[in-house]
């Protein structure tokens, strides 16, 4: 009765000559398609296997499917029981086509808990956020109001018409949790594209959205198909694992001789296969300009970074920070922030109260932009450490006001202290991390900031360590004073990169052995 193909589409990396390098993914990639519904769990209802659907010709507010098998219909009348896929899935990447009816409703629930909306949005506005066909569906709660929220609106409306085939291609990361149960990051979405458009990008879930078929929290759990509100069709559904964290680079690794304009920036990084890049507000000319650059080629801007002042009498910020929130509406981009003053020593709680209105006062209009703000410690300025940071953000008490963990100032503000439990501590406050090739015991910027593919410090061990803490979010490459080719810089990183991220691959048993090649 049922087909699946669930399709993972995990963009591969890309190393010298273009040629893709061999992901966990692609050796991992399974199908649930097949010739009945052996792939789901329980009682199926009045699903059944089609091979293909389409609109009824009476009433467009059905559907229709044709005998055969590809793919699967919530029966007549579009009112049955929901899926739950046999398998139990954690981190995943999937590819997912759907159709639906005129005015009808479904939705795809990762691990049984979190939303994406399925829905007919063609050409209609939005009733309210995560209502869309994209939407990351909102949370529920009868003791608030109104009880719905944290609702997602996708970016772009990207529906097709009713009747038409549309698609769905998501990175998503389950909620990580300590070794005595307490969670210590949310579940995320890392990125939906709906129909070749990128609508979303690393939002995260607090808990369960509405109608999901588990109250709690867990590790892993079964995808869903929505099947009980309005006709609904499914086909070519696809798994793997969702593969290592983003990487990017700091714009300081882009910038040389050849690599001047936002387009020559944004080509360079598509073709060694960088997920996206950061850059420092001050060094930008035209954030409009690299962000058109970088949607051409489904790039991001993860990071902007810009400074505070905490002195009396001074102006906090930039006006071009203000311009910059408004400019980034919607994408979740994350305002880097180091702070700096002259009235106080580096790491002075004395300037805590100072910050804390000033960023809490930055958070609240970053959040009316659906923007985050990472702390960035910084040697020899005011906020030098990651306890400092720690310990502002939990002043700030803000859900968007996170923390920065810097690999180079770490190495050279602490030497001696003990990343584990400095992650351990910035979590689930993490929002972002920086790493570069650096030589144990360095004392120098020219020894401490390196290509990734050099210096003695061990970088698998660290990758290892931060996946243990339960960090699934960004990763940027530091690149500050490195100098030279940047083609050649990033081509090394990233051939860098692919060696050591196996470790963040997460939990791939659910998929079995690797498939071989």
């Amino acid at each position: 009765m049922k087909s699946h193909t669930l399709i993972v589409i995990l963009l591969p990396a890309m190393v010298a000559g273009n040629v893709p390098a061999v992901t966990c993914s692609d050796c991992h990639a399974i199908e649930l398609t097949g010739p009945n519904l052996a792939a789901w769990d329980g009682d199926t209802g009045q699903w059944e296997t089609v091979r293909d659907a389409s609109l009824s010709p009476d009433d467009p507010k059905r559907l229709t499917g044709e005998p055969g098998v590809g793919a699967i219909l919530n029966g007549p009348d579009g009112r049955t029981k929901h899926l739950l896929s046999k398998q139990q899935f954690g981190d995943v990447s999937v590819h997912i086509e759907f159709m639906v009816a005129k005015d009808s409703n479904s939705g795809v629930y990762f691990m049984g808990r979190y939303e994406v909306q399925v829905f007919d949005s063609w050409q209609k506005q939005s009733e309210y956020p995560g209502m869309e066909c994209g939407g990351i569906y909102q949370r529920w709660d009868q003791g608030r109001t109104p009880p719905g929220f944290e609702g997602h609106s996708p970016r772009i409306n990207a529906s097709r018409a009713p009747g038409q085939w549309q698609s769905f291609d998501v990175v998503f990361r389950a909620p990580r949790f300590d070794a005595g149960g307490r969670k210590v990051a949310n579940a995320r979405f890392e990125k939906i594209v709906h129909n070749g458009v990128v609508v979303h990008e690393d939002v995260e879930v607090t808990g369960p959205t509405r109608a999901a078929a588990f109250d709690e929290e867990k590790p892993l759990g079964p995808l869903m198909l929505q099947g009980d509100h309005g006709p609904v069709a499914y086909r070519n559904i696809r798994l793997a694992p969702a593969g290592a964290n983003p990487f990017f680079v700091l714009d300081n690794g882009v910038i040389d001789d050849k690599h001047q304009t936002p387009q020559a920036q944004a080509e360079l990084l598509a073709e060694l296969g960088y997920a996206g890049i950061s850059v420092g507000l001050d060094q930008c000319p035209s954030l409009t300009e690299l962000l058109s650059e970088l949607d051409k080629r489904n790039l991001r801007l993860f990071t902007v970074y810009a400074g505070v002042n905490i002195d009396s009498g001074q102006e906090p910020y930039s006006p071009a920070l203000t311009k910059a929130i408004e400019t980034l509406d919607g994408r979740n981009t994350i305002l880097w922030l180091f702070m700096q003053s002259r009235q106080h020593a580096p790491s002075s709680p004395a300037g805590d109260e100072r910050a804390v209105a000033i960023l809490r006062e930055l958070a609240l209009l970053a959040a009316k932009h659906k923007l985050r703000i990472a702390l960035y410690p910084h040697h020899a300025f005011w906020l030098e450490r990651v306890e400092d940071t720690v310990r502002l953000a939990g002043k700030v008490d803000r859900p968007n006001v996170g923390v920065t963990f810097n690999l180079c100032h770490w190495l050279r503000v602490d030497p001696n202290q003990s990343a584990e439990g400095l992650i351990k501590a910035a979590m689930p406050r993490l929002f972002a991390v920086s790493i570069n090739g650096a030589d144990s015991g360095g004392h120098d910027w020219k020894t401490l900031i390196q290509t990734l593919d050099r210096g003695t410090f061990d970088m698998t061990a660290f990758l290892q360590t931060l996946a243990q803490a339960g960090y699934t979010g960004p990763i940027g490459l530091q690149a500050y004073g490195i100098g030279g080719d940047a083609h050649d810089n990033l081509k090394r990183s990233m051939q860098a990169w692919q060696k050591h991220t196996r470790v963040l691959y997460g939990d791939v048993s659910p998929f079995g052995p690797p498939k071989k090649q």
